[in-house]
């Protein structure tokens, strides 16, 4: 067995803690887990690559471009409630 075939299991563990750290109601936890999310899409692309899972390499694209969406709207999203709540 190859060192890379045991990237599935690291890949698989983060994926599930992105997924924990986006239901948060904290934006901060919520970004994490959406930079958790673009880390286990890189390793599920590497792994991919190494087995030839194509259709898992363009699945983990796709999920990764919403991933990048997510954080930048956690992102601003965060700014207004800071921004509400400092007026206040």
């Amino acid at each position: 067995m190859d060192w890379i075939d045991l990237l599935q299991w690291p890949a698989m563990a983060v994926t599930v803690i992105a997924a924990w750290l986006i239901g948060s109601l904290r934006p901060g936890r919520r970004t994490v887990g959406f930079w958790c999310f673009l880390a286990s899409n890189l390793l599920w692309v590497i792994w991919g690559w190494h087995t030839g899972a194509w259709a898992l390499i363009a699945l983990q694209v796709c999920l990764a471009t919403m991933n990048i969406r997510g954080v930048k709207k956690n992102d601003s999203g965060s700014e207004k409630v800071e921004t509400a709540t400092d007026s206040s």
